[in-house]
C-alpha cells in the first residue's frame, strides 16, 4: 500500500522531533550527571570514559557514613579525614571486581608508604562469600558491608553510580577527585593516585 505523501511527510517530521527530544534529554543527563554541571570540569583519561579527574574546586563532596567491616568492626569514614582514600564499590559474585582485584592490591601497596587509604564496600554479598574473596586475592585493606546498598546509594548522589565495580578516589579534602567506572585498570588508578597525592607524572 502506497501512502500518501502528506502521510510519509508527517512521519519524518514526527521522527525528527523525537531525535530533538532524544538529543535533549542526553544534554540533560550530561549536565547534572558531571560534578559541576559539564565536561570542561571533567578530565576523561581514556577514549572510554570511564576512568575520570574532577577539576578542584568542582569535585563532588564524599558522604560520610558508619558502617561494620567484615570482620565485625565497627567503622567511621570520618576516622580517614585528611587522607587520600581510594574506595572500591565490589561484590564476590561480580566478575569484573576477580579481574580487578590484583590491580587493586598492587596499588594499595604501592600507595600505601604515601598514607594512601583503600577502602572496600561489598555490596549486596554474604559475610562468608566476601571473606572468602578477600582472602582468594590477598585484599589486605578493610571493607564495609552494605548488603542494602544504603552507602552505594549515599555516593550515588555524588557520583553516578550504576553498578559495581566502581573506584572513586577521594582527596584530603573530603571530595571526589577522581573515579573509574567499571573494571579499574592498574594503569588508571596510578594515573589517579599520582596526580592526586603529588607523588608523580599522571601518565
Amino acid at each position: 500500500m502506497v501512502k500518501a505523501p502528506w502521510l510519509r511527510a508527517r512521519r519524518r517530521v514526527v521522527v525528527l522531533a523525537a531525535a530533538v527530544v532524544a538529543g535533549a534529554l542526553l544534554a540533560v543527563v550530561l549536565l547534572f550527571v558531571l560534578p559541576g554541571g559539564g565536561s570542561s570540569n571533567v578530565t576523561y583519561l581514556d577514549s572510554t570514559d570511564r576512568a575520570v579527574l574532577y577539576t578542584a574546586g568542582h569535585r563532588p563532596l564524599a558522604p560520610d557514613f558508619t558502617g561494620t567491616t567484615l570482620t565485625g568492626s565497627r567503622f567511621s569514614f570520618s576516622s580517614y579525614r585528611g587522607r587520600v582514600v581510594v574506595v572500591n564499590f565490589w561484590g564476590s559474585w561480580c566478575d569484573p571486581c576477580r579481574a580487578e582485584a590484583p590491580a587493586l592490591g598492587v596499588a594499595a601497596q604501592q600507595y600505601r608508604p604515601s598514607g594512601v587509604a583503600f577502602l572496600g564496600v561489598d555490596v549486596r554479598d554474604t559475610t562468608a562469600s566476601a571473606e572468602a574473596f578477600a582472602h582468594n586475592f590477598g585484599i589486605t585493606y578493610p571493607s564495609v558491608s552494605d548488603p542494602s546498598l544504603l552507602i552505594t546509594q549515599d555516593f550515588a548522589t555524588a557520583v553516578p553510580i550504576a553498578g559495581t565495580p566502581v573506584t572513586l578516589v577521594v582527596d584530603r579534602t573530603g571530595h571526589i577527585a577522581g573515579a573509574v567506572f567499571g573494571q579499574a585498570s592498574y594503569a588508571e588508578l596510578n594515573t589517579i593516585l599520582a596526580r592526586v597525592t603529588g607523588t608523580g607524572s599522571s601518565r
